[in-house]
């Protein structure tokens, strides 16, 4: 799938502000301690922070935490979010090294085409490349193997077109507006789960 980039400034995919504060101490502080641990090279940097994000901040779904998160730093502090969520806090990381980085979304739904929702992911491009690299940290489970990659895709879930799903080709510099209402207009869990959206 070709990615279409929403804006033509790459400085556009760096920005901080209220959901990706990637000027946070806490954002500042995890992102020096993993690309001190890294070397300073981008490209294990950024397979480290995606690492992190997959494997030390649960998806609240698998771990049945009710709480909602939406501000990265947020995100780092209680160790939990959904995908958008997720995908924030791992935009942050990215940026705060200077690595451009995308949101992205998925329509899925279940296995029998019902239930479709929006799912979000980021995609990154490395400094001084060219292409964009998707990338799914939602968080693995059985049924769910997804892997940093910047050779091919190895998001959480393939997108089936027969069920209806779509896999929506724009880079947004920020979070999508109904991504985050959801996410800050919810109290808890259940709440955002009824109020997730459908359609971009």
């Amino acid at each position: 799938m070709e990615l279409i980039q929403e804006q033509p400034d790459l400085a556009a995919y760096l920005v901080a502000d209220d959901v990706i504060d990637h000027h946070h101490p806490l954002v500042r502080e995890t992102a020096d301690a993993l690309w001190t641990a890294t070397g300073g090279e981008a490209s294990s940097y950024a397979a480290a922070a995606f690492e992190f994000v997959r494997d030390t901040i649960p998806h609240s779904a698998d771990s049945g935490d009710a709480r909602v998160s939406w501000r990265a730093s947020d995100v780092l502090a209680t160790r939990n979010g959904i995908c958008y969520a997720k995908s924030h806090a791992l935009a942050a990381l990215l940026r705060a090294q200077g690595i451009p980085t995308a949101f992205c979304y998925q329509l899925l739904a279940d296995d029998d085409g019902t239930n479709p929702v929006i799912h979000g992911l980021i995609a990154l491009r490395l400094p001084g490349g060219s292409r964009w690299h998707r990338q799914d940290a939602r968080g693995n489970k059985p049924g769910v193997d997804a892997r940093f990659s910047l050779d091919g895709e190895q998001l959480a879930f393939p997108v089936r077109p027969e069920l209806g799903e779509i896999d929506h080709p724009e880079l947004y510099a920020a979070p999508h507006p109904a991504a985050l209402k959801a996410l800050q207009e919810s109290a808890d869990r259940p709440e955002l789960w009824r109020n997730l959206p459908t359609a971009l």
